[in-house]
């Protein structure tokens, strides 16, 4: 039953993030030598999917009633808007589809991690939901590979969008049976105690949002920058599925080494590492630079999202969905700001790397904020 809930759980996520929400950045490279988006219209779309990440994650903190619904609604969600993003043209419609896909994959981050975090903690194995966080980057790589093939084929962007979208219907389809219905998810008979948020939170929500600031827009734009850097080069585009492979590849290490110190210190050396490979990605000279970035960036990607949930946890144990949902409104705070900062250093200077150099800064706070301990930490 364990290994069903963490196999379906890890499937969601693939479908929710790792397509839903990420399949975007292979198709900007497309998308604009279609003439469909510009460098600074693409940071606005992929704002729209942040603010939709913002609202999306948000409401699933907040809901007592039709848990199960929402967490339907958004695994199904992220396929249908997937498949109608293939219909649309231009960045308005886009940036409004995005919008819907980024609360759907709020929905579906939030939920899934409570609902198979509950469950795996239920039927002893609560290891496995390491092994869950490894969804996204899995989902990551598989888009990235399917769209270096469309890429060789030279496709269209919407039929690339179609084929993102049959990709996620066919996964949904083989574990939707075993995705909780209503009334499957645990409501505690007592409710606990109001939470209070002491100083030790609150660093890591800081923590958590300087986070989703700092790996954002090296995350939206690493395919457009070797594209841009390196044209017609066939290896510019296994950027991105390298940056996949890493995140399932931390989400490994992580496991290998849960034992190695706390939480939290594990938690301020991977944003570390995060911002090492931020710097990266514009200082070391040819391809190299970006391969390093998006090893070092997506390495440490899920890692962080796992290693925060389990430092909230360990702070607030009565409030796991609760914190689940602030620290992943507080990320999507994060993200929403990224690309916005990357639109106004593309408007004023007509490149992306003086933004680097402030998500880098901010991914080295963030990392400060957390290696000390919370004595509150169980």
């Amino acid at each position: 039953m364990a290994f069903r809930v963490a196999l379906s759980a890890f499937i969601a996520l693939v479908v929710a993030m790792g397509i839903g929400r990420f399949a975007f950045t292979p198709q900007v490279p497309l998308m604009i030598g279609e003439h469909q988006l510009s460098l600074t219209s693409a940071a606005v779309v992929a704002a729209f999917n942040y603010l939709g990440y913002l609202c999306g994650s948000y409401d699933a903190m907040r809901a007592s009633r039709h848990v199960e619904r929402r967490l339907q609604a958004g695994i199904w969600g992220a396929v249908i808007l997937t498949l109608l993003s293939a219909c649309v043209s231009g960045p308005w419609l886009h940036g409004i589809i995005r919008f819907f896909i980024g609360w759907a994959s709020g929905w579906g981050m939030v939920l899934i991690a409570a609902w198979s975090n509950e469950q795996l903690h239920k039927h002893g194995r609560p290891g496995l939901s390491a092994a869950v966080f490894a969804g996204p980057g899995t989902g990551i790589f598989l888009s990235g590979m399917l769209g270096w093939i469309l890429h060789t084929q030279s496709v269209s962007a919407a039929w690339a969008w179609s084929a993102y979208g049959v990709l996620a219907l066919v996964l949904v389809a083989l574990v939707a049976r075993n995705l909780p219905r209503k009334g499957e998810l645990h409501r505690p008979e007592v409710a606990p105690e109001p939470l209070v948020l002491t100083t030790g939170l609150k660093k890591l929500v800081w923590s958590y949002s300087l986070a989703g600031f700092g790996y954002i827009l090296p995350a939206t734009f690493l395919s457009q920058l070797a594209v841009s850097r390196f044209p017609g080069s066939p290896f510019s585009q296994f950027v991105w599925p390298i940056f996949g492979s890493a995140a399932v590849i931390g989400i490994g290490l992580g496991i290998l080494t849960r034992h190695l110190g706390h939480a939290n210190m594990r938690l301020a050396v991977t944003l570390w590492i995060q911002a090492l490979g931020v710097f990266c990605a514009d200082l070391v000279p040819g391809i190299s630079g970006l391969v390093l970035g998006a090893i070092f960036i997506g390495g440490g990607f899920l890692c962080v999202v796992q290693l925060s949930l389990q430092y909230a946890r360990e702070l607030a144990p009565q409030h796991t969905r609760y914190m689940a949902g602030l620290l992943t409104t507080g990320y999507a705070v994060g993200q929403l700001v990224g690309p916005l900062l990357s639109a106004i250093s593309t408007a004023l200077t007509h490149q992306l790397e003086p933004a680097l150099y402030v998500a880098g800064t901010g991914l080295v706070v963030a990392g400060m904020l957390v290696w000390r301990r919370d004595p509150a930490a169980v």
